[in-house]
């Protein structure tokens, strides 16, 4: 693992491990890309709204956030989430429709290979 400063989230650094793992163990270029976008810095790391998952997303699909989900906006279908965090609203407006919030991890477990897995961010 790398050196890491006291103010960095050990959790975020263990997760792109584990991605970059996954990518390798699976063949999967997903994995990778999510490990990539999740190893910027604090400043550029992606927040996504919900307006913007409903908007570029249909009924069923599967998200990745490689990054915080944020609250704003109203999702009008049911979609399964994965995401390095998430705010409370965010969570209240996903499961208000009948969609499903996952953690990041949970998603590698149900779907390795990472198909019909969309990054939005």
């Amino acid at each position: 693992m790398p050196k890491t400063h006291e103010y960095e989230n050990p959790g975020r650094l263990k997760l792109i491990d584990e991605l970059k793992e996954a990518s390798r163990g699976n063949n999967a270029k997903i994995w990778a890309a999510v490990a990539k976008e999740l190893s910027r810095s604090r400043k550029n790391r992606r927040s996504v709204d919900i307006w913007r998952i409903n908007r570029y997303t249909s009924k069923g699909d599967t998200v990745i956030v490689p990054g915080k989900l944020l609250g704003d906006g109203i999702l009008d279908h049911k979609v399964k989430i994965a995401a390095f965090s998430f705010t409370e609203s965010a969570r209240k407006k996903v499961d208000v429709v009948g969609g499903k919030v996952m953690t990041i991890p949970e998603l590698i477990k149900k779907n390795p290979r990472g198909s019909g897995v969309r990054i939005i961010g």
